[in-house]
């Protein structure tokens, strides 16, 4: 799965996960908050979609909350964990 790809999937996730009806995946704009300001999620949110992202993607995240804060903090920061996560194929 290339970049755009995990992108594209994490718009999705975000979008059904939470059952977001007034949303589409292509609203989601990569580098946009997805807590706060941006897309107002709260903490909710955040543990559902934690949970999705783990189930389609076989990662775990850190018990630290700041760490998951940054990690969590737009699609492009999720994407970059799961890329950093994957194991690199030579």
């Amino acid at each position: 799965m290339n970049r755009n790809e995990i992108e594209s999937k994490l718009k999705e996730i975000v979008v059904t996960s939470l059952d977001l009806e007034d949303l589409t995946p292509a609203d989601i704009e990569t580098a946009v908050p997805l807590f706060g300001e941006g897309l107002g999620l709260d903490s909710i949110d955040a543990l559902e979609l934690g949970m999705a992202v783990k189930k389609q993607f076989g990662i775990t995240f850190s018990s630290n909350p700041a760490d998951n804060k940054k990690i969590f903090y737009s699609v492009k920061t999720l994407a970059d964990y799961i890329e950093a996560q994957r194991p690199q194929t030579p």
